[in-house]
């Protein structure tokens, strides 16, 4: 995307935030754009999941308002030290694209946050779809002074920081599924995509992905599976900015001690919120479908699938409840 149409449609974004009616003309002179260039701008945004409509005689206007993600308001809700700088981008192609291309800039506990991703992504190369305002999708970086091996398990203790986050909302049910959801009921909540970069003998970098289902109606937005949102439980007025804040603290106070003495002391805390804890499931592995009794995960953050050969370790794969 052209810098210039990003400038654009940030603007576009916040100033329709407000939940009232706004003229193509005002918008046209005040973007120094035409009627028709301004259209096809708050189209492209339509697509992306932006909720706005237009009306003849008054312009455009969102369905509702929005609470738009700020930095220095989610900085504000945090009560530790910070331990890494917090940025806001409305328009971006990903968190993790933009924290990865940032490589020069960046430091350990550095977060971007964006309310719309125009190539956001999933496990597996899936296009994440949200509506705009109504789910948080965060990046954060940190390095493993110890390469690889160091890091066996952090999707995992991600989940923990995730569901001690939302705990702290007044949201106590979240489960976590092996190796990279959030559950909740049954449901997918929130994900995790941790992208690493670096080579075996030398430090690696870690892009921490997260996206969250805050208001994402189950009936209007197709995520290719079961999906549920924290409005469920929690209702409609929920502010993202805290929620963003708690899950920042929590990455902050988990990723120092995860760094130094790996997984193993968070095995138990991961096995108490497994939502498939002692039931047969199957693991999808490659083209081999798998079925056993999930028993939980070794120190490396392997799941323990037992089978009539014994006790099985997975390091990687796709856990279900049945073997489609």
């Amino acid at each position: 995307m052209k810098p210039k149409a990003r400038e654009v449609r940030q603007t576009l974004l916040c100033t329709l935030a407000d939940g009232e009616f706004h003229s193509g003309e005002t918008l046209a002179q005040t973007l120094g754009l035409s009627r028709t260039a301004i259209a096809g701008h708050i189209s492209q945004l339509t697509d992306w999941g932006l909720d706005v409509f237009k009306v003849k005689g008054k312009g455009y206007k969102l369905n509702r308002p929005l609470i738009l993600l700020d930095e220095q308001t989610i900085g504000q809700q945090i009560t530790m030290p910070h331990k890494g700088n917090i940025r806001v981008a409305q328009v971006i192609e990903s968190t993790n694209t933009e924290l990865k291309d940032a490589a020069s800039q960046r430091a350990n506990g550095d977060v971007i946050l964006a309310e719309i991703q125009t190539a956001g992504r999933g496990r597996h190369g899936r296009q994440w779809l949200a509506p705009v305002g109504g789910s948080l999708t965060m990046s954060m970086y940190w390095r493993f002074n110890d390469g690889y091996q160091s890091m066996a398990g952090l999707s995992l203790l991600v989940g923990i920081a995730v569901c001690q986050a939302l705990k702290q909302c007044g949201l106590d049910e979240a489960r976590l599924k092996w190796p990279n959801d959030v559950y909740l009921y049954g449901k997918k909540l929130a994900g995790v995509l941790i992208e690493v970069e670096g080579q075996l003998g030398a430090p690696a970098d870690s892009i921490i992905g997260i996206g969250l289902n805050v208001t994402v109606p189950e009936h209007e937005y197709d995520v290719g599976q079961p999906h549920i949102d924290m409005s469920h439980e929690l209702g409609p007025d929920l502010n993202r900015n805290d929620i963003a804040a708690r899950i920042i603290e929590q990455l902050w106070e988990l990723l120092p001690a995860f760094t130094q003495h790996g997984f193993e002391p968070y095995v138990a805390t991961w096995q108490e919120l497994d939502w498939f804890a002692d039931r047969t499931v199957v693991i999808k592995a490659g083209n081999k479908r798998i079925s056993g009794v999930n028993r939980g995960i070794d120190a490396s953050g392997a799941l323990l699938l037992e089978t009539s050969d014994g006790i099985t370790r997975f390091h990687g794969g796709e856990v279900s409840l049945r073997a489609g």
